[in-house]
């Protein structure tokens, strides 16, 4: 078949006005031009969704490069292979005539080879006196070295869309996490709400997303799941408000003397027995109304806690707070110690030093029982956080200083 100066020899097979485009698109190689054909064959890999192709036609294409006998592609060289149907299975794997079949015409379709059809429908080629090709019947790999940049391109954006995707993924199992483990804290700690409802909307969000998601769908069910993580905190946080309001009206004995610069305690592990009894409420003693300490302070001092954030960040006391019941589930705290500490403590300062034990979680046995102890001591006045948080915040920053 003639069009103008250019000869497109399809043969017998059926002809579209794409085939034909193809064909005219790759009639003038630069003969100048090379490219290394791994490379554009592992951007075709990286753009494999954007072209259509699955693993097979992939395995193909790696079986016709391999008969190209230099590694990089040039006009100078030729740019038809021409192996049979048995060579190319043999090599692509062990694949039937009819799978093969199939994967070059996605090949074809796909704009990466030209079928080059001798006049018989056979491939071969024809050779001068010393060997060399002249003319030869097969497939064309001139596509390859005539789209190598948009290739590359196409592998460019489809790797920053995986990029995307994947934090999209660990944004959405983060968020998943928080609001499975505040529903969990909600429910074991008898909070008021329709937390099955809650939990029932949870789930459905859950299964909305298909078994092999895209990233629209991933984006979709996040909004939606962070929205839900934020009704879940002010429900919890409009109830913790409120029963702090009600501690300061008329609990302001059960407050820390934070002011107690004189206090000798050291935030270290009790004896096994303290840890693991659990004390009778003891006589408390009227303190002073409790002083906070400026939450930077406390980030700095526990900086761990910031990972069970809402999606790992805290920057404020409602979410330091949100944290501080996620960890104590974690640590095996029991809702009752946690909720004696918050009564006696108040639920800001409840959450720091819930803070301060996962900080120094390693060294304890048994955080329920080490919690209660300190609540215990609270409630004498025998308990302060000013020196529990400089004894944190000099460790920390001795450990920065030496590993800078």
């Amino acid at each position: 078949m003639q069009i103008g100066n250019v000869t497109t020899p399809f043969g017998r097979r059926s002809v579209t006005l794409t085939l034909i485009k193809g064909q005219l698109d790759t009639a003038d190689v630069d003969a100048c031009r090379s490219v290394d054909k791994w490379k554009v064959y592992r951007d075709i890999c990286e753009a494999r969704d954007v072209l259509g192709l699955q693993d097979r036609p992939l395995a193909v294409l790696n079986a016709l490069l391999s008969f190209y006998q230099k590694t990089e592609l040039s006009g100078e060289n030729g740019l038809v292979v021409f192996p049979s149907n048995a060579q190319l299975s043999v090599r692509a794997h062990g694949i039937s005539g009819s799978t093969l079949r199939r994967c070059l015409a996605a090949l074809v379709d796909a704009g990466l080879i030209h079928r080059r059809d001798s006049p018989n429908g056979k491939r071969y080629a024809h050779r001068d006196k010393a060997g060399q090709v002249e003319e030869a019947f097969g497939f064309s790999l001139a596509p390859l070295l005539v789209r190598a940049d948009e290739l590359a391109h196409l592998a460019q954006q489809a790797s920053e869309e995986l990029r995307l995707f994947r934090r999209a993924k660990e944004a959405l199992t983060i968020c998943r996490r928080d609001v499975r483990k505040l529903i969990t804290a909600a429910m074991e700690e008898g909070a008021d709400g329709d937390w099955m409802s809650i939990e029932a909307h949870y789930v459905a969000l859950v299964a909305r997303l298909p078994r092999s998601p895209r990233r629209e769908d991933v984006l979709d069910v996040l909004d939606e799941m962070d929205m839900l993580r934020e009704e879940i905190v002010n429900i919890l946080e409009i109830q913790l408000v409120s029963k702090n309001m009600g501690t300061n009206d008329g609990q302001n004995d059960q407050h820390i003397q934070n002011s107690n610069t004189g206090s000798t305690y050291e935030f270290e592990p009790a004896n096994e027995k303290t840890q693991g009894e659990k004390t009778e409420p003891e006589p408390r003693r009227k303190t002073e109304p409790l002083k906070a300490f400026p939450l930077s302070m406390v980030l700095r001092a526990c900086p761990q806690i910031v990972d069970y954030g809402p999606g790992g960040a805290i920057s404020h006391w409602r979410e330091l707070m949100a944290a501080a019941v996620v960890v104590r589930s974690m640590l095996g705290v029991s809702p009752s110690a946690y909720q004696d500490a918050c009564d006696v403590m108040g639920p800001e300062n409840a959450a720091v030093t819930i803070a301060c034990i996962l900080e120094r979680a390693g060294h304890i046995n048994s955080a329920g029982g080490y919690l209660r102890n300190l609540t215990s001591k609270a409630r004498q006045g025998e308990f302060s956080l000013g020196p529990v948080l400089m004894a944190l915040l000099r460790t920390n920053d001795g450990q920065a200083a030496r590993s800078a």
